[in-house]
């Protein structure tokens, strides 16, 4: 920990040297992604602690890390002896606030930097009213990492590509016909777009910029007049530039984004997604703005026909190789020779012999008995346990594939099931049946849904405190809005086209873990002059649940046809893609109870 306390040391110098008090270090990127690249990981360089969730706060002599309890264990072990003290964020004893700590230690008249290119727009504006209400000042434009981060990274520069309009289902022009509708309607005439994302589905452009999501990092704008692409030029291809040109897209480079907002009419409207666009982006647009979630996260969620036919063949073959995989672990738990990081490698492998495959859609969640309780586990070569033929593995992993993006999570018996074990599964199963044969009317939001999928825990005073389903892309982020199933207000409704998770769970610390996953498409369902319209869900997911796991006394009849109507469809979807042994494994795990 001697480099982190070297490292902390250096940005307290960069501080006295500007006079900032206190640094807040967000692990964030300028697009407020969910996966940053290595350039913008400021503050693991500052703390030593890597989560994907957390934000460091340096005084002249105290230093806080935030994070919430998926991270606990990992945060004690990096920040150890780093001069960073863990604040928790949630759990049985929370630590101050981010702001209570920072009015605890800082004095009348105090300045906090932050770097206003990797906070939010409304994070921003809410941290300047808390300084304003504590007699703090702001200094947004503090960026230490550009001085003092001697050996950074540099910008990632994989070539951007061309997504196939055929796979896509929709040309650019189409999009951003839709798009300026929209703008107009909401009194807009233009948008600044950071949403990687975004970016990527409304131009049928993608990378690899970012790990596990397609991405190339840009900025975009887009107005009648003029829509332009901010991107490192020498990463788009010859195939990339006719494409854009075709639709009269100007490529310009991306460092040239504040430049080109500052020279703006400030008579313009351009609308502004203040979760998603950065607060030193919004500040250099002169231009009258209009504040509101984007609409492109709409358009994207709703699904065509073309995505919605290549994500079900992506599944078919998803499946397959689960198949492989899953028959791989039993073939080999008894030998004592394989871990968690195996089962992770060994699942790329399979999935990269299926057509289309292009990665992982997130870091695998390989969990073995009591790591399986740990919601977010992600094995390392230190942290991997060895597999043996008894106890649960939990197993929540993804593909993206051209035509798709999977999410699934499975959770298997390695041997000896116990009585808790098949009594907490089925609970979990039954929570997971229910929301899968949901009926509800058009109109209805995640948030009415979400009971069905906990109630048969609550039943038994048990919960899971992670939400029960987020939007998926295709062939983009495996984690994407407006919508989602879960108990926080959430005012986006299910539209047919949509696809949702559907993954309750049940995590009993230093035992075991249980999660069952399907990727669930929001479609139309009946219809009658009295009640209206009303929608469903169709399984996308292709990959059974365990037999030996489900007590079958603990089951509906109507619950026990939906476990076997479900598998007959994996029998029939993924058979063809399978060689006879591997067909034989399968209808084996799809037994009508």
């Amino acid at each position: 920990m001697q480099e982190t306390r070297e490292h902390l040391e250096a940005l307290r110098q960069e501080m006295a040297r500007v006079h900032v008090d206190a640094v807040i270090i967000p692990g964030t990127d300028p697009h407020q992604s969910e996966y940053i690249s290595d350039h913008w990981k400021f503050r693991d360089w500052v703390s030593g602690f890597t989560g994907s969730n957390g934000t460091a706060v340096v005084t002249m002599d105290q230093a806080g890390l935030w994070t919430d309890s998926r991270y606990f264990l990992q945060a004690e072990e990096q920040l150890a002896d780093s001069g960073f003290v863990l604040m928790r964020e949630n759990g049985d004893n929370p630590d101050p606030t981010r702001e209570e700590w920072l009015v605890q230690n800082l004095g009348e008249d105090a300045v906090i930097g932050i770097d206003g290119r990797l906070f939010s727009t409304l994070e921003a504006n809410r941290l300047e009213r808390f300084c304003g209400e504590n007699g703090i000042k702001m200094a947004s434009d503090f960026a230490p990492a550009d001085r003092i981060w001697t050996d950074r990274p540099a910008r990632p520069m994989g070539e951007a590509y061309v997504h196939d309009e055929e796979l896509a289902g929709e040309t650019v022009d189409h999009k951003l016909e839709r798009l300026l509708a929209s703008l107009e309607l909401n009194g807009a005439e233009a948008m600044l777009i950071s949403a990687l994302d975004e970016i990527a589905w409304l131009f049928n452009m993608r990378g690899s910029d970012v790990d596990f999501t397609p991405v190339a990092i840009a900025h975009a704008y887009v107005s009648e007049k003029d829509t332009s692409l901010f991107i490192d030029e020498k990463k788009v291809s010859k195939e990339l530039a006719a494409h854009l040109k075709k639709y009269g897209i100007r490529v310009r480079d991306y460092d040239d984004i504040v430049r080109y907002l500052e020279r703006r009419s400030e008579h313009d409207v351009v609308l502004i997604d203040p979760n998603k666009v950065s607060d030193t982006l919004a500040n250099a647009l002169p231009s009258m703005k209009v504040y509101m979630p984007s609409p492109i996260a709409l358009l994207k969620a709703i699904k065509n026909e073309a995505q919605i036919a290549g994500t079900r063949r992506a599944m078919e073959r998803d499946g397959a190789a689960l198949v492989r995989l899953f028959r791989w672990i039993e073939e080999n738990v008894a030998s004592g020779t394989i871990n968690e990081v195996d089962v992770w490698t060994r699942g790329q492998q399979e999935r990269a012999r299926g057509e289309n495959y292009r990665g992982d859609s997130f870091a695998m969640i390989c969990g073995y008995k009591e790591h399986g309780a740990i919601v977010h586990y992600e094995a390392d070569a230190q942290s991997a346990a060895t597999l043996h033929a008894d106890g649960l593995l939990l197993v929540d992993s993804g593909g993206q594939y051209l035509d798709g993006t999977t999410d699934i999570t499975r959770t298997v018996s390695l041997g000896n099931p116990t009585d808790d074990e098949r009594h907490d599964y089925t609970l979990v199963l039954k929570g997971h049946l229910a929301l899968q044969r949901a009926k509800f009317p058009v109109g209805t939001c995640g948030v009415n849904l979400d009971v069905l999928a906990r109630m048969p825990l609550w039943q038994e005073g048990m919960t899971y405190w992670h939400g029960t389903g987020h939007g998926v892309g295709h062939f983009l982020g495996v984690h994407e809005g407006p919508h989602s199933i879960r108990v926080e207000q959430n005012p986006n409704a299910l539209e047919p086209g949509m696809i949702v998770s559907n993954e309750p769970g049940l995590y009993k610390s230093g035992r075991y873990g249980i999660r069952t996953e399907n990727l669930l498409l929001v479609v139309e369902g009946k219809e009658t002059e009295e009640f209206g319209k009303f929608l469903e869900f169709e399984p996308l997911t292709l990959f059974p649940y365990d037999l030996s796991l489900i007590d079958r006394t603990m089951l509906t009849q109507e619950e026990v046809d939906q476990i076997n109507a479900y598998h007959q469809m994996v029998i029939d979807r993924v058979t063809p893609y399978l060689t006879p042994d591997e067909a034989a494994w399968l209808r084996n795990k799809c037994q009508p109870l």
